[in-house]
């Protein structure tokens, strides 16, 4: 038995903290049934970050179709920092407050998983970098934490419904397994060869039985120009320094004329192993960094009340809008009704941020695809992050 909530379930609110259903229950019975606008922004980001990529949106999307109420929010895919309202409801409370839990469970969660595949993808600029942690998370959400991390800059997940759910290709290479019951690397990526449909690259796992330099002139030598790649999955414990093994298993294909081998790495990859190992790397299958990323830890609150501006002790009060300046990427955040401003740092144009998703209950529009997320993501990593807070 999976212990896990159906669509259905989270749809209709049992997936809520019980203060949520007891503040339903009591509001009934007072006869309280007002209008608010709610907001979720962002206080701090975790591990130093100063930006995050905003997820998960389709999925709050849905859950909130077919309630009388309306969801804005910044196009999925946007970066954005603290203190910026990036998501607003509005409506009866009664309609969706019941539903707070797992609103912002899903934009929590997803939003860690892209920030953080974003920020692997941005450090490694032109080379791969492939999904590979689902193994480590329950996989009942394999698909949303591959979706999202793909959306985030990943070029590939590797997980099978999850890749036929993007309408991609899944990738990877080959197990250890399948070179330990093979009884050599050689005869594992022959055999891979034999296999497996030519459209799918070839690239020999290195690490199994013997050092990685020898392996990859072994399987260089066998298989000559069809190899196109190796992978070292190297155990911490054997390391030593993974740049020098990596420098110098370069140094031998090259001058064995195999420059058209590629070198990718896997194994505990994270930001810093990316800075340091892009000199010799071609490509980095990520796992545990991206799927167990920390959550975006968004809050949602109360602004308004029945049209008149309302907040608790540290939040400020009314509907608001986000105004991006499409020359400098500064934000600038102002009440709602305000007109558009010229940027305050370098006076060009700006746009707003907050649009439409959701109008009483009904999606507005087709939902943009993950591929038309992720080219958002890309475009706007090429860019300095976002500056400016509440007010500026």
């Amino acid at each position: 038995m999976l212990r896990i909530a159906t669509p259905e379930e989270i749809r209709s609110g049992k997936v809520t903290d019980v203060y949520f259903a007891r503040t339903a229950e009591i509001l009934r019975a007072k006869g309280v049934d007002k209008r608010v606008r709610a907001e979720f922004i962002v206080k701090g980001f975790p591990q130093g970050w100063e930006w995050a990529i905003l997820a998960g949106i389709e999925e709050a999307a849905w859950v909130l179709k077919d309630r009388p109420v309306t969801l804005r929010a910044f196009p999925e895919g946007t970066p954005f920092r603290t203190f910026q309202p990036v998501i607003e409801i509005e409506g009866r409370y009664l309609d969706f407050g019941v539903l707070e839990t797992a609103l912002l469970g899903l934009v929590c969660q997803a939003s860690g998983i892209a920030t953080k595949a974003a920020r692997c993808k941005r450090l490694a600029g032109e080379r791969g970098v492939v999904s590979f942690g689902a193994r480590r998370m329950h996989p009942a959400i394999a698909p949303m934490i591959e979706r999202n991390a793909y959306i985030g800059g990943c070029d590939g997940v590797a997980v099978v419904l999850s890749a036929e759910m993007l309408g991609e290709a899944p990738m990877g290479t080959m197990p250890h397994a399948l070179i330990l019951l093979m009884g050599d690397t050689v005869a594992a990526t022959k055999a891979f060869d034999e296999v497996v449909e030519p459209a799918v690259r070839r690239v020999a796992l290195i690490d199994t039985f013997q050092d990685e330099k020898f392996e990859a002139i072994r399987v260089a030598e066998a298989m000559g120009k069809k190899l196109f790649g190796v992978r070292l999955d190297t155990p911490g414990s054997r390391r030593g320094s993974f740049y020098r093994i990596l420098e110098e298993t370069r140094w031998e294909l090259n001058l064995r004329g195999f420059e058209h081998v590629k070198l990718f790495v896997s194994g505990g990859i994270d930001e810093a192993e990316i800075e340091q190992l892009n000199p010799f790397v071609d490509a980095y299958g990520v796992g545990t960094s991206i799927s167990n990323a920390p959550v975006v830890d968004f809050a949602m609150d109360i602004v308004e009340i029945d049209g008149l501006p309302a907040a608790k002790r540290g939040k400020m009060s009314g509907s608001k809008q986000v105004h991006r300046c499409g020359r400098c990427g500064s934000d600038t955040v102002l009440p709602r009704d305000a007109p558009a401003p010229a940027c305050r740092a370098c006076g060009g144009a700006t746009e707003p941020l907050l649009v439409e998703v959701v109008r009483n209950g009904k999606l507005l529009g087709p939902y943009p695809s993950s591929q038309e997320v992720r080219a958002r993501v890309l475009e706007a990593l090429k860019k300095p992050p976002v500056a400016g807070g509440a007010g500026g």
